[in-house]
């Protein structure tokens, strides 16, 4: 992974545009501070590996940009080693239009966001696909246990560069399952008050039954 991000994303143009809406010197401090990373880490591997979506951009021959919802049960897009990350192609609308524009383009981009902490993640990458014979190890790899969607081809790609994008204007969704996580501790306490109000209900009728039998 020898590219910064910003080398393959800050052209002449968007330079010139940073340079007249005064970010340009931020962004080139940060260039000559140091090497970029040249690995995904733990922080970003246990990122990737807590979601259950993304969103993915190809470009397609006609030169149009495409972008894609994917989605899974958490933890579908898989950290292979330090500079390969790749999900399973679970059977959809049948349309092909990433699995065709990566015929003649092989670059990607992605995007995930946890909502609820506030943070974003942004992958660049060169996507390689494998279907048929080739891709039945790779299933294996890949498939997730109790998903009973069908695997049609995967996805392996090449982490080229990556960078952590601000938390400014991402907005907090909480999923189902976070939120039974947020109100279990709540729900337990009602139902430790509704057994000790029940408790105490059937000690005052016994004291009223005791009472009325003297």
């Amino acid at each position: 992974m020898p590219n910064s991000f910003g080398s393959l994303v800050f052209t002449p143009l968007v330079k010139a545009l940073q340079e007249k809406y005064g970010s340009r010197r931020q962004y080139a401090r940060i260039d000559a501070g140091g090497a970029a990373p040249d690995h995904l880490g733990p922080t970003e591997s246990e990122f990737i590996a807590e979601r259950d979506s993304f969103y993915m951009a190809t470009v397609g021959a006609t030169g149009w940009p495409y972008v894609q919802h994917r989605g899974g049960p958490k933890g579908f897009l898989k950290v292979i080693d330090d500079h390969t990350i790749a999900f399973a192609d679970f059977r959809g609308n049948k349309q092909f239009v990433s699995t065709g524009n990566l015929a003649s383009d092989d670059r990607v981009a992605l995007i995930m966001v946890d909502y609820p902490g506030q943070a974003r993640l942004k992958i660049l990458g060169h996507a390689e696909i494998f279907d048929g014979g080739p891709a039945r190890e790779w299933m294996e790899r890949l498939r997730q246990t109790g998903y009973k969607a069908v695997i049609e081809r995967v996805y392996v790609i090449r982490v080229e560069a990556f960078d952590w994008n601000c938390s400014q204007h991402i907005t907090p969704r909480f999923t189902e399952e976070q939120i039974q996580e947020a109100l279990a501790p709540f729900e337990r306490r009602l139902q430790d008050l509704d057994r000790e109000n029940q408790e105490l209900r059937e000690a005052a009728r016994s004291n009223r039954n005791s009472a009325q039998s003297a």
